[in-house]
């Protein structure tokens, strides 16, 4: 990317015009068959794709000033932003809201929950995959995407418990060497089509379907992939192998497959022991690792020779000997974590009750901080040095079409 490169010009690397234009023609087609069916709406002219990234500007701002409702910036509360207000009124934002589609109608032969969002789905992916090359180690997780903390301190419980009432998961494969995220899945909880719940018969099938999904793309790349406990299982780790994919992942008797594991390492030995200490069990390249620190924490690993010694840090304890696998699992969930604090609270705002709707806005505040990510890279952030703050409210302004696009903190 040139040293000139805007905030516009890094989110286009997943969103380009190509897929804001297919919005502007699948909204309009939507807005006209509803009118159709149940009756003409005088006040709709057709949208167009400055009026499209305006629309989008407008949403991915309450991810910066955390607004329970994005009309809250015509208002005359806390939240109202009168410096982006003028472009658009709000009842024209309104009945883009209304009408908004990526897939306008249901195809005959379309038996995928997420139709209404899939396609989009596919084209993020495809940039995700073209703009980036992730570094060798990477995670499986559910990111952090809970409900914004202002919104739960002041709603009710009734609310409260409407709102937690997701009916997806959304799970990730990430660079844990920069945060980026390199692959989505989204898993329906309800339905009884493939992608449901009910096709499945337990959550380690459930689990292991999800891990097979985000690494489709990852066979004979020599990835080391890190798993947490319900994902973690010798029979996925040996396909995986298989693949040319390695694994490392922590192990608990209660959330893991623990199928072909040796029971002697699954349970807690009698005699007490001092921390640093562990047992190793080992078939063919797969070791199971057991290691005591103020109690037993259980690794299953074909990624690191279970001999290779590390060490974890503790500002109390000092220094604690532990397998190599331990330091490596320990060291790359601690940047996730890292990350996902940092990041997850640049989510958009706005929470629709249609399902499609929702994983869409995920998927575009997840598209901004991988946007930011290649950003941070790039030649392009030495001149500028935005925070991610500023890089939104950059991005905001140039979607928005507004001139003055100088950060404002």
């Amino acid at each position: 990317m040139p040293l000139t490169a805007s905030a516009m010009d890094f989110f286009q690397l997943f969103v380009p015009d190509n897929v804001l234009k297919n919005m502007v023609v699948q909204t309009n087609m939507y807005a006209k068959k509803y009118q159709e069916r149940f009756g003409s709406d005088d006040a709709w002219i057709d949208v167009t794709l400055t009026e499209m990234k305006a629309f989008l500007g407008y949403m991915i701002s309450t991810s910066i000033h955390h607004c329970e409702s994005v009309l809250s910036i015509w208002s005359s509360g806390f939240y109202s932003n009168k410096s982006i207000a003028l472009i658009m009124t709000q009842s024209r934002f309104e009945k883009i809201l209304k009408y908004f589609h990526i897939v306008a109608f249901r195809s005959s032969q379309t038996t995928h929950g997420l139709y209404k969002i899939q396609p989009f789905l596919d084209s993020l992916q495809n940039g995700f995959d073209s703009a980036f090359r992730p570094s060798q180690a990477q995670v499986l997780h559910e990111p952090l995407i809970d409900e914004d903390p202002v919104f739960i301190a002041t709603c009710t419980e009734r609310e409260l418990r409407k709102r937690k009432k997701r009916k997806f998961s959304l799970w990730v494969r990430q660079c844990s060497s920069t945060g980026f995220i390199c692959q989505i899945y989204v898993h329906l909880k309800e339905g009884s089509g493939v992608d449901g719940l009910d096709a499945l018969k337990n959550k380690p099938q459930l689990h292991s379907m999800v891990a097979k999904s985000l690494c489709q793309n990852a066979s004979g790349k020599n990835y080391i992939i890190f798993t947490g406990p319900s994902i973690t299982s010798l029979n996925l780790f040996e396909e995986f192998e298989k693949q040319g994919i390695y694994c490392c992942g922590l192990l608990s008797t209660r959330k893991s497959d623990c199928t072909g594991l040796p029971p002697s390492m699954l349970n807690n030995p009698e005699t007490p022991q001092s921390r640093g200490q562990y047992r190793i069990r080992m078939k063919g390249n797969m070791s199971l690792i057991c290691w005591y620190n103020k109690g037993h924490f259980r690794f299953l690993t074909n990624a690191y020779s279970p001999v290779q010694q590390g060490v974890i840090i503790k500002r109390k304890s000092g220094e604690i000997p532990c397998p190599l696998a331990v330091e490596a699992f320990a060291a790359h969930l601690s940047y996730i974590c890292k990350y996902d604090d940092k990041y997850s609270k640049y989510f958009i705002s706005h929470k629709p009750n249609k399902t499609w709707q929702q994983v869409f806005w995920f998927a575009i505040s997840i598209a901004i901080n991988n946007a930011y990510i290649l950003y941070k890279m790039s030649e392009a952030y030495h001149v500028t040095r935005y925070s991610r703050a500023q890089f939104g409210e950059r991005l905001v302004k140039e979607l928005l079409g507004l001139e003055d696009t100088s950060p404002s903190h």
